[in-house]
């Protein structure tokens, strides 16, 4: 049940950060879930190093620092994907 809620948590993190971000991003939804999830996980240790990873009631904080750590990663992941899809192309 644990990883059916990584996955969750992952893609409404992926598709908030796709929300964010200016202009059309071109990864795939699967990669979207493991960008949201990769951003999770850099939010949760960002948490743990500012000491805010438990707190009493909602973790506002901390999910706030998941979504930043989403848009990171789905930005610089967006990136990469259109450079390699585009080398691809070249090569083919």
């Amino acid at each position: 049940m644990t990883w059916l809620w990584v996955i969750i948590v992952g893609l409404v993190l992926g598709l908030i950060a796709k929300a964010i971000i200016p202009g059309k991003q071109q990864i795939p939804l699967w990669l979207t879930v493991i960008f949201g999830m990769l951003g999770s996980v850099l939010g949760n240790w960002a948490a743990t190093g500012l000491g805010v990873a438990e707190t009493g009631g909602v973790d506002w904080i901390r999910h706030l620092l998941q979504l930043a750590g989403a848009v990171i990663i789905v930005a610089i992941g967006d990136r990469l994907w259109v450079s390699m899809r585009g080398r691809k192309k070249q090569t083919t």
